[in-house]
């Protein structure tokens, strides 16, 4: 796997290999495809001391389109902080997705390309206030498509397989990310056991983690104390009506303990990813 980052944008791209003898050819083709995206040749590339990246291939692309190529010092990745802070956050990103959906690593490139995906879209440069992608590509991004990676959902059978009048229309599945080359998501089907690309994919929201967490938050939310405040209150003092209202969370809480359904404040761990 390589992870290529634009200095300007900070776009991040990921390149899946069998082996890294796959390198040069693979990043050679990606070049093709930004500059003509971008209208702009690469002008410098910044990488480790790896046999991938140090070699005659290499140095005769470099010196014959005349792009710079420069190396990190020996066992110091801290001079590639940029790249090295990105795979540091897509690796951390990918942990908690695999761990968080329960599925096994062996789809761990699936739950590392959508990392990258929402990276691109989501997170914003500090300074120039903008994400990844509106940096590069020159407008918004719609964000409204993105949904929970490893939730439950269903895909349509449509034609895949001849069907009967009273067979399921389609499948249960479990969602892995989005399609690279067309507008689609790509869910792994639990009747065939294979991986697919389909627009017509139903989500289950009862299922997502973060419904069932916020759902459980809003049927506490009401057994939590309150302070209650009025504007028009707060000009005359009454202090058998402040007695009062400091009375009902008290008497409300004492209740809940009673019944033992609040016998401590639960604590939420969220992370959105």
């Amino acid at each position: 796997m390589c992870v290529i980052v634009d200095g300007y944008s900070r776009f991040t791209w990921t390149l899946f290999f069998a082996s890294k003898d796959e390198t040069f050819e693979k990043f050679v083709a990606f070049l093709k495809k930004v500059k003509k995206r971008v209208g702009h040749s690469s002008v410098c590339l910044k990488s480790n001391h790896g046999i991938e990246f140090e070699n005659s291939r290499f140095i005769g692309f470099c010196s014959e389109h005349g792009v710079e190529h420069n190396f990190s010092a020996p066992r110091t990745p801290q001079q590639n902080e940029v790249v090295e802070r990105k795979n540091r956050t897509l690796e951390d990103m990918t942990r908690t997705m695999l761990i968080g959906s329960g599925l096994a690593r062996n789809f761990w490139a699936e739950a590392l390309n959508t990392a990258c995906y929402i990276i691109n879209r989501c997170m914003i440069r500090p300074i120039l206030n903008k994400t990844s992608y509106e940096l590069f590509k020159g407008r918004k991004a719609n964000i409204m498509h993105l949904r929970i990676f490893g939730c439950k959902c269903f895909v349509h059978n449509n034609g895949k397989d001849a069907l009967g009048k009273f067979d399921h229309k389609s499948d249960e599945a479990i969602f892995l990310g989005y399609s690279s080359h067309s507008k689609a998501y790509k869910v792994f089907n639990k009747r065939t056991l294979c991986v697919e690309e389909s627009v017509y994919v139903l989500f289950d929201k009862d299922n997502s983690l973060i419904e069932k967490m916020m759902h459980r938050m809003r049927n506490l939310s009401w057994a939590l104390p309150r302070k209650i405040s009025c504007p028009l209150m707060k000009k005359t003092r009454n202090p058998r009506r402040d007695k009062a209202l400091d009375l009902f969370p008290k008497q409300r809480c004492k209740i809940l303990n009673k019944q033992g359904e609040l016998q401590q404040n639960p604590v939420w761990n969220i992370i959105i990813v």
